[in-house]
């Protein structure tokens, strides 16, 4: 049996700080080593904490989101990525490799040939076709004409634009200029995708389609995604993992069912408060032990509903109300866990199922 790729890390942001202000610097020191807050080092410094110590890694093929409200610091983050924005201190890797230490003309070969960007408005060029706006990184980079636009048109037929090469921009609505502007950064073939609330000013209905169609690229193509947003739905309804940020900080990093069953604190558990439980909780993390349940509760197995580890409430709660027993949750051969009708309400209410 072949072993399974193992994936690489490749985006890893390493304790980085961004203070904005003349006095950064000294900011930062006081920061270390008095232990000052956001607003008293603005106070003292006249300085803004942008980005405090934050670190992460984004794996291989990953759709990494990062959330937070307005002014959390999740816009700035990224920007480091791609160096738009220098960091006060701390590193950042792409693909192993330190761009801080890059000179200019590496930079720009990194920002060419392995990172794409697409922003909330697509800033197309009004007087370029949809099919020249999608080729024009290439065109800058000197590829060949007929190339350049024959890559242009396979962009535009994995995002399902096929037929409207040669349209305007104003000629095409909110969804599809978003389509395009994804197009356009896909054009060089890029390994990672930087992705700043690209789908949040359209309608809801077009932003589920697109958030839809871009995860099933993202995982078809296998490209490593930052994607920023400040919607927790559409965080967990397209990310691989999550991390939430607040003034600043990452208060946590997990898969969206952890970030639903463990919230790390009281900020985090706002947040999640209102999100449905039936598609992100598994049976593995709601159930008791096989050997613990059946210390004190004698049972026959043989009765029992069957339900792999990776079932969701809503496929257990199929299972329940079709039977008596409790449900075994069993992975292949090996039987794992029992799930009584108590720990399965307490999964729906998000409510420690120990209680």
């Amino acid at each position: 049996m072949l072993k399974e790729k193992k994936k690489r890390v490749a985006i890893e942001c390493l304790n980085v700080w961004k203070i904005f202000g003349n006095r950064s610097v000294e900011a930062l020191q006081a920061i270390k080593s008095r232990g000052l807050t956001k607003d008293q080092v603005h106070e003292e410094f006249g300085c803004v904490v942008g980005v405090a110590d934050a670190s992460f890694q984004a794996m291989e093929g990953e759709i990494f989101c990062i959330m937070g409200l307005s002014g959390s610091g999740k816009s700035t983050l990224v920007r480091h990525i791609n160096r738009l924005i220098e960091p006060t201190a701390g590193d950042i890797l792409i693909e192993g490799r330190d761009i801080n230490h890059l000179n200019d003309r590496d930079l720009r070969k990194v920002r060419a040939d392995k990172i794409g960007m697409v922003f909330q408005h697509t800033a197309l060029l009004p007087h370029r076709t949809v099919r020249e706006n999608v080729a024009l990184g290439l065109e800058l980079r000197h590829v060949d004409e007929s190339r350049r636009l024959k890559i242009a048109e396979q962009k535009l037929a994995l995002v399902q634009l096929d037929g409207w090469e040669n349209r305007m921009p104003s000629e095409l609505s909110g969804g599809m200029q978003q389509r395009v502007g994804l197009a356009r950064a896909m054009a060089a073939d890029p390994s990672i995708l930087l992705m700043d609330e690209p789908f949040s000013a359209l309608d809801p209905l077009i932003r589920r389609q697109l958030q839809d169609q871009f995860s099933e690229l993202a995982r078809d193509l296998k490209k490593t995604t930052l994607f920023i947003t400040h919607d927790l739905d559409e965080a967990i309804r397209i990310g691989n993992r999550i991390a939430i940020m607040k003034d600043g900080e990452i208060v946590q990093i997990g898969t969206p069912e952890q970030i639903i069953t463990s919230p790390a604190n009281d900020y985090v558990a706002e947040f999640v408060k209102d999100i449905s439980r039936l598609k992100l909780v598994s049976a593995q993390s709601i159930m008791i032990p096989l050997a613990d349940y059946l210390e004190e509760n004698p049972l026959d197995l043989t009765l029992c509903p069957v339900a792999p580890p990776d079932a969701d409430i809503d496929e257990l709660i199929n299972l329940a109300i079709d039977h008596e027993h409790p449900i075994l949750v069993a992975n292949r051969d090996e039987k794992v866990g029992i799930i009584t009708k108590r720990q399965l309400l307490r999964g729906i209410q998000g409510r420690d199922v120990n209680e």
